[in-house]
């Protein structure tokens, strides 16, 4: 009898066994099923709305196309050439960059500082985390209409302060002269993002053990010295992000410049993404600008595949 129990109990763990075994193809198709069904609504939309018209993009930018009637004019990479040798797409393209680079230099600096200030031990600092905010929260049609008013030669709010404090002062026409139109459109722009980098800023800085930093202090290091030695290296995976929506944002501002200059003066604030609305889809020239449209697209994924393989790497891989 004591010899038979272990047989049977070996028996019924192998019936066990095999039981499972058969089970589990059917447990994976149940997870694989319900896995595609919340995968595939989200995968046909993305398909339908971004990578079909990408392709689109890209075919009928081969043709010299009104946007009107078949596609008859096949003109190869003639839209490109025409493209990059136009003066007015190479001023676009710098501008492009000017604006990139200002937001990189000016207002990612801005909205470090400013998460600095009120992120932690600024009296008052929820009331002012509301007001810096705030902009980011209009929309772009609605922050250009308001800074219409403000840059307003004839009795615009900037004008009337600088009227009022500096003695003998003439109203400028800010956006209407080429030589500060573009500095105008960037102050706009960098009122209406920088609380978005600041929020950023500041949920890196809340994750930051202030025992660390602390620490640091007894030992006998400077404030200076604790930011730039422990909080910002702390603070680089936010960094880093926020450097990298900057570029992609400005490679693609559109709507602020649109309203406020429409490229102008004299195509002074002219960028890429205006650039193809004029000259392609107010044209009529729907080949044209679908060959900028490609062009832009171009520069913002060769950016965004490298910097993420060559910059935010470490991020993905959990490390600092």
């Amino acid at each position: 009898m004591g010899s038979r129990a272990p047989t049977r109990f070996r028996f019924i763990a192998r019936e066990q066994a095999v039981a499972a075994a058969a089970q589990r193809p059917q447990a994976r198709k149940e997870q694989l099923f319900t896995i595609a069904l919340f995968l595939i609504p989200g995968a046909v939309i993305y398909t339908l709305f971004l990578i079909v018209p990408m392709l689109q993009a890209g075919y009928y930018s081969l043709f010299d196309w009104n946007g009107l009637g078949p596609l008859t004019d096949f003109v190869g990479f003639n839209n490109y050439e025409r493209a990059f040798q136009h003066s007015i797409f190479q001023t676009a393209i710098l501008n492009s960059l000017i604006i990139t680079a200002l937001s990189l230099l000016i207002q990612l600096p801005l909205a470090i500082m400013l998460a600095l200030m009120v992120g932690r031990k600024l009296p008052g600092r929820f009331f002012f985390r509301s007001i810096f905010f705030m902009p980011y929260v209009f929309s772009e049609i609605i922050t250009a209409i308001i800074w219409t008013f403000v840059y307003n030669p004839g009795g615009g709010l900037l004008n009337t302060v600088l009227g009022t404090i500096v003695p003998g002062y003439q109203p400028i026409g800010w956006l209407a002269n080429r030589d500060i139109a573009l500095i105008a459109i960037f102050i706009v722009i960098t009122w209406k993002y920088f609380g978005l980098h600041m929020i950023l800023y500041m949920a890196g800085l809340q994750s930051i053990n202030t025992e660390i930093e602390e620490s640091a202090r007894i030992d006998g290091a400077s404030e200076l010295q604790v930011l730039r030695y422990m909080t910002l290296p702390l603070l680089a995976p936010t960094i880093r992000l926020t450097i990298y929506l900057s570029v992609l944002g400005s490679l693609n501002q559109f709507v602020l410049i649109w309203v406020l200059t429409a490229g102008g003066p004299a195509n002074s604030t002219q960028v890429m993404a205006s650039y193809m609305f004029r000259f392609g889809i107010k044209s009529f020239n729907l080949g044209y600008g679908s060959a900028v449209a490609v062009i832009i697209f171009a520069i913002a994924l060769i950016f965004s595949i490298g910097y993420q393989r060559a910059i935010m790497h470490r991020d993905y891989a959990g490390t600092a």
